[in-house]
């Protein structure tokens, strides 16, 4: 008994199958643009194979040589956007976003410096545009869900189960979130972050 007390309390405690997730980090970039406080967007590379032409943050997969996820939002921001990392100055961290999919996707809110000329690498980035913040504090978006349903695999051995093939499997739903500026749509996850990114700012405003 002492043995397995001793292993236990010396652990630490981590995150079950963690093997199977995925890393990534973002940035949420705010920015002056035209006498405005605006929230940079990327709209993806036609040529790209994953997502191609839809609306991002800048961001990618955290790498081993990556201190940190703030480390990995910087160099992804200052690779996608032809900016220095000098030019970007993080103000802070928003929630770990757990998905169905196994990422964990982390997101960090910068602000790059005014005087930063943006140069999107073409290879990944089609345009970028700038969509002021409090257009976006004054717009509720379109919320909808998709199902996430589970479903066993061909050769799932549902005899095992209680109930076997009439088992009672648990499903749910995934929120999904719209937000529309001109003739861009944001949407997914990226529209996820900025919804949390938005309420906390209007957490904090209806405050003072």
């Amino acid at each position: 008994m002492q043995q397995i007390r001793d292993l236990l309390q010396n652990r630490q405690v981590g995150i079950l199958d963690d093997l199977n997730n995925k890393r990534s980090a973002v940035m949420l970039p705010l920015i002056e643009h035209q006498g405005q406080l605006c929230i940079v967007f990327e709209v993806r590379s036609h040529q790209l194979r994953k997502q191609p032409g839809e609306i991002c943050f800048p961001g990618g997969r955290i790498e081993a040589k990556d201190e940190n996820p703030r480390a990995t939002a910087i160099r992804e921001t200052s690779e996608e956007l032809g900016i220095e990392p000098a030019n970007i100055v993080v103000l802070g961290d928003l929630d770990v976003l757990v998905t169905p999919f196994h990422l964990f996707l982390y997101s960090v809110v910068g602000y790059i410096d005014k005087d930063a000329i943006l140069k999107p690498q073409q290879e990944e980035v089609a345009e970028v545009f700038f969509v002021p913040l409090d257009y976006l504090l004054k717009t509720e978006p379109t919320i909808s869900s998709t199902k996430v349903q589970v479903s066993p695999i061909e050769d799932f051995p549902i005899h095992l189960l209680p109930n076997g093939k009439d088992y009672n499997w648990q499903n749910g739903s995934y929120p999904v979130y719209f937000y529309s500026y001109d003739k861009y749509i944001i949407w997914g996850l990226t529209a996820r972050i900025l919804y949390h990114f938005l309420q906390i700012i209007k957490g904090a405003t209806s405050n003072e």
